[in-house]
């Protein structure tokens, strides 16, 4: 044997070990086990919902404050990105809110005009009264969301 072999079969026998000590035979993922040995039972732990939640008037209300009625036009509406969702007003007082992401290929809407929900993308269209598609390649409505307008403030339930 020359000492080249010696040397590649060291370092494939290391390599082999180092991999054999990272997997795992029964199927799972290699990783860190959680579970305790046999015969001996887990440690407690402490879950971390146990913290109080922020006094906040949107926890309170259990929704994301989105806008102020007045802030929502009559006969049209307003596209909230970060929230992926639209509030329309296609009456004065009554609003609606849709998803923002179009059901053609999920691109966020970008504008509310001219008493449809419009997307950028590909043209598709939905009317601002009930998310329906009014113009293609949309192949569903937009889906609803669930807001709640209490007093001037729209929130997201």
């Amino acid at each position: 044997m020359t000492s080249s072999a010696t040397t590649r079969r060291t370092v494939l026998f290391a390599a082999a070990a180092l991999t054999t000590g990272c997997g795992s035979d029964d199927g799972g993922d290699g990783g860190t086990s959680t579970s305790a040995p046999a015969g001996t039972a887990p440690a407690p732990t402490t879950p971390a919902a146990s913290e109080p939640a922020p006094s906040t008037p949107a926890a309170a209300s259990g929704g994301t404050p989105l806008a102020r009625t007045s802030e929502i036009p009559v006969g049209g509406g307003t596209v909230f990105t970060e929230e992926k969702v639209v509030v329309t007003q296609p009456e004065a007082g009554e609003f609606k809110a849709f998803s923002a992401i179009c059901t053609h290929q999920g691109c966020i809407v970008n504008k509310v005009a001219d008493g449809t929900i419009d997307c950028p993308c590909h043209g598709s269209k939905y009317r601002i009264a009930d998310g329906s598609v009014a113009a293609g390649p949309a192949p569903r409505p937009l889906p609803a969301e669930q807001i709640k307008v209490s007093g001037e403030e729209i929130t997201l339930a």
